[in-house]
């Protein structure tokens, strides 16, 4: 797989109360993501920004992102590696600090996939398909920041 793949969406604010930004605490930060094709997100920034809880916020869709991105590569590695994959679920974490000037950054990202496999043989290359499937997680190696992992991996 050679070339160049781009990605587009619509991010539209859907936060004016009326007034438009005429204070910060004035307006709503709602916002709709939109790509042609799929259902709409509904977004805002995270509540201690003053953001919508219910809503997904910009620090929830970089952890998806990396969760998923790491799901998707895992199992083409276990593919690849001849394990079967009968269950994967993961609970991931992100550490975001913020600097004390207004602004804040990711630490770190730990993901926590519970895998389950067919048999039992085929545990290690179930536990080292993890490895491969870092190195080939196209937003692992985005970021600037270290994402880990802390898999477990059973037969069921």
């Amino acid at each position: 797989m050679h070339g160049e793949h781009r990605y587009a969406l619509t991010s539209t604010w859907t936060g004016n109360r009326g007034t438009g930004t005429s204070g910060y605490r004035d307006y709503s930060r709602d916002v709709t993501l939109e790509i042609d094709g799929k259902p709409a997100l509904l977004a805002s920034s995270d509540k201690p920004f003053r953001g919508d809880p219910e809503r997904w916020n910009p620090e929830d869709l970089l952890v998806a992102a990396l969760s998923e991105c790491h799901l998707l590569s895992y199992l083409h590695a276990c593919v690849q590696a001849g394990v079967v994959v009968t269950s994967y679920v993961d609970e991931a974490t992100g550490l975001l600090r913020e600097d004390g000037k207004g602004s804040a950054q990711f630490e770190e990202v730990v993901l926590h996939p519970r895998v389950t496999v067919a048999d039992a043989s085929m545990i290690e290359a179930a536990e080292a398909a993890h490895k491969t499937a870092h190195e080939w997680c196209f937003i692992a190696r985005s970021v600037n920041f270290p994402v880990m992992h802390e898999a477990t991996v059973s037969v069921g």
